[in-house]
């Protein structure tokens, strides 16, 4: 049996995405389904009470589409501004959260694993 010929593209459209509550907000996410694309990509609307969390295994790549004048990004114990343009790459175990309403596309490498999702508690 001849198996059916892939499309060339994947096409997600993030309005029809439904919105999944996270540590940061509601994340809309695309190619989770898609097995021959490494990552998933998501668009998520940061929350001003956004939780500090990290990843074992995956890989973060924020870029920042909108955000407020005093947006921030807490990297471990490094605090520092964000605007619209800017992109950060997150590796692996990095404790972080964003501070300040914004929204972002965010490049996940591998697939998001929502196992793989760990909240550290503030002390």
């Amino acid at each position: 049996m001849i198996e059916p010929t892939k499309p060339p593209y994947e096409l997600a459209d993030f309005s029809e995405i439904p919105g999944t509550p996270c540590p940061c907000g509601v994340a809309r996410r695309a190619f989770t389904e898609v097995e021959d694309f490494p990552g998933t990509v998501h668009v998520t609307e940061i929350s001003t009470d956004a939780q500090t969390h990290y990843h074992k295994t995956l890989t973060e790549t924020y870029f920042f589409l909108e955000c407020e004048d005093d947006a921030q990004m807490q990297l471990n114990e490094e605090i520092i501004p964000v605007k619209p343009g800017m992109s950060i790459m997150i590796r692996p175990g990095t404790h972080h959260r964003a501070i300040g309403k914004m929204k972002v596309l965010i490049l996940v490498l591998p697939k998001f694993d929502p196992e793989d999702e760990w909240l550290v508690e503030s002390s």
